[in-house]
């Protein structure tokens, strides 16, 4: 199943996109995905979100080694 995905217009000043732009390319990331990581970790930290298990984490929990 897809992970749905709301579109929403951000408006910064181009000097921060700037910084997210090459934050993102020291971290192999799209700009979008550098935005959407520094959101989700700014969420997990303060406790506004439980991050679920990835896909593959799940799958491989039970494996005993």
């Amino acid at each position: 199943m897809t992970r749905q995905r709301k579109q929403y217009l951000l408006r910064i000043p181009q000097e921060l996109y700037d910084i997210y732009e090459a934050w993102a390319a020291d971290e192999f990331r799209s700009v979008n995905a550098q935005f959407e990581a520094v959101l989700m970790d700014a969420a997990s930290r303060t406790g506004r979100l439980r991050r679920r298990p990835r896909r593959d984490d799940a799958a491989g929990s039970d494996d005993a080694g």
